[in-house]
């Protein structure tokens, strides 16, 4: 099972995306850990198993091919502060997800409906997990400019 962090797993354009995310975040003063880019199939699977056959709590709504993390096209992050994962700073999460918005990223944040993902970020270059799954590719183009 694969559960990458490593930024260099995204795709190029969104991994390029990423690195704009990261300085912009740097600039306002806001570490971030990168905690997952790419998932392989079995590892999202096991995530959407938990809280439902497997313990814990629901933590995603996506099972194999239904995340934009399956395409290398969505990472997820924590804000630090003082060395330490602030996963509850919620001020703090959103300023990142502003952020991501600024370089072009879709903050999941802002999702309407029942599950949001505060702490997920994607670029979809306007492809629907529908079309991913149908074998279109994001090409390798330059990100979008501010």
């Amino acid at each position: 099972m694969i559960n990458s962090r490593n930024i260099d797993d995204l795709h190029p354009t969104v991994a390029a995306l990423c690195h704009k995310w990261l300085a912009g975040c740097a600039d306002a003063g806001i570490g971030v850990l990168i905690t997952s880019t790419y998932r392989d199939a079995d590892y999202q699977n096991s995530l959407y198993a938990e809280g439902r056959t497997s313990k814990g709590k629901i933590v995603t709504n996506a099972r194999a091919g239904q995340s934009y993390h399956n395409y290398r096209m969505a990472f997820d992050f924590v804000p630090m502060v003082k060395g330490k994962p602030a996963w509850a700073d919620m001020e703090l999460i959103e300023k990142c997800g502003v952020i991501g918005e600024h370089v072009g990223l879709e903050w999941a944040g802002r999702w309407q409906g029942k599950f949001r993902e505060s702490l997920h970020l994607q670029y979809s270059g306007g492809l629907s997990l529908a079309d991913l799954q149908s074998g279109r590719t994001l090409p390798s183009i330059d990100p979008p400019t501010e």
